[in-house]
């Protein structure tokens, strides 16, 4: 089913709309106003784009990314159709070294959901464990039925990207080495039928908002793993896949990262640290190791969590790390649930960086003028989809609006 949803949405041979075709009217005064209407939700203010509200076939979502690095290395995509496709993909992509990786997963992760049989990725070992986590929940492979979406089909479409782009690197080598030591973070979500499904590598974050008590307060639970080596547990796991090297983490200027370079211990690409024939003096300096290895260092096997979604689950910001350097997960969803719908995502950003301003002891208004060539000393790249959940539209195999397509505007 997923599979036919994104055959069907990427026919137009690699060309993404930011919106979807308003729908038929029965007069055409009502048609222009309805095209009036989803000009006005879209917008963009110097290196500030957003998509304030869209109808998907969860319930709603706001979309909005501000660009802090001199080339934009975050990119974002949504995916949504009507039944009987019936689900909404979501994809946040945080780019590191350079912006390839990042567009390379924008661009093939949804589509590998497919769910066509895939020969055993030759760059995890057979025997990697599955990382599925069920929160006390269900288990992800059960959560679908057989024609449904599975962890294991999206582990499936991740090692497939993963090995996509590690072809590319492969060819390009001679002529671009560099390609070797770019790598993004990957947040996908997925909603199918009544089940959410959330996959990660790297830091970015996943968070719900859902009603708690009588009085419905809302609170923040935390949905996705960070693979992050400031996290002791990730370090833990670090020093034990890899017993026989002391430095396999390491403390640089207050900040752990493994092997002193990176601080994600889990993405798509970084060949230079998955493959010893790409440590090499081919690739710049610092990031050369001293010393070849036999077993891959990072690793491209995402955690997943599959959640039965529930009444009371409101909705879920999905972020780029640039967000949670500003702002706490409590703050982040009662930000969203204190104000209407339209423009949560931006309105997420600009609280970020208003927090961001205060920290340098400087104006909002001037930080906003200020060039992307010396943006990224003020903050991170950051993209925000905040989805809505229309839990009883889910329930009743309802749903809203026409197929959806975004992808963030701003130019790389």
């Amino acid at each position: 089913m997923l599979g036919a949803l994104l055959r069907l949405l990427s026919a137009c041979g690699g060309v993404w709309p930011t919106s979807p075709a308003p729908p038929a009217r029965s007069s055409s005064s009502s048609s222009a106003a309805a095209a009036a209407d989803q000009a006005a939700a879209e917008g963009r203010d110097g290196l500030l784009w957003w998509r304030d509200l869209a109808l998907c076939h969860a319930g709603e979502l706001s979309v909005a990314v501000v660009q802090g690095n001199h080339v934009l290395e975050d990119q974002c995509r949504v995916e949504s159709g009507p039944p009987p496709l019936a689900a909404t993909c979501i994809g946040v992509f945080d780019g590191h070294a350079g912006p390839d990786a990042a567009r390379f997963a924008c661009d093939h992760l949804l589509p590998n959901l497919r769910g066509e049989h895939r020969p055993p990725s030759p760059f995890l070992p057979a025997a990697a464990p599955p990382e599925t986590r069920d929160l006390g929940l269900i288990r992800a492979e059960a959560a679908s039925g057989p024609e449904g979406v599975t962890a294991d089909a999206i582990r499936d479409a991740f090692l497939a990207t993963e090995e996509g782009f590690l072809a590319v690197v492969s060819r390009m080598w001679e002529a671009q080495p560099d390609m070797a030591t770019v790598g993004t973070c990957c947040l996908v979500g997925v909603v199918h039928q009544r089940t959410l499904f959330v996959a990660n590598l790297g830091d970015s974050r996943a968070v719900l908002g859902k009603k708690v008590g009588r009085a419905g307060q809302i609170t923040a639970e935390q949905l996705s793993s960070e693979h992050n080596a400031n996290e002791e547990d990730v370090r833990q796991e670090l020093m034990a896949q890899h017993p026989d090297d002391p430095q396999i983490v390491a403390l640089k200027h207050g900040v752990w990262r493994v092997k002193g370079i990176i601080q994600v211990s889990r993405s798509l690409g970084d060949a230079y640290l998955k493959h010893s024939q790409y440590n090499t003096e081919q690739i710049k300096p610092k990031f050369r190791l001293p010393e070849p290895f036999s077993r891959p260092i990072l690793s491209a096997n995402p955690s997943i969590i599959a959640r039965c979604l529930q009444p009371s689950d409101c909705f879920i910001i999905f972020a780029s790390d640039g967000l949670w350097e500003h702002l706490g997960n409590q703050q982040a969803v009662e930000i969203v649930h204190n104000h209407q719908r339209a423009g949560s995502a931006r309105r997420l950003i600009k609280a970020a960086l208003h927090e961001a301003a205060r920290k340098r002891e400087m104006r909002y208004s001037d930080l906003m003028k200020i060039d992307k060539k010396v943006r990224r000393h003020f903050h991170d790249d950051i993209t925000v989809i905040v989805l809505f959940i229309n839990y009883d539209q889910l329930a009743k195999g309802h749903s809203q609006g026409q197929s959806l397509s975004i992808r963030c505007a701003l130019d790389h």
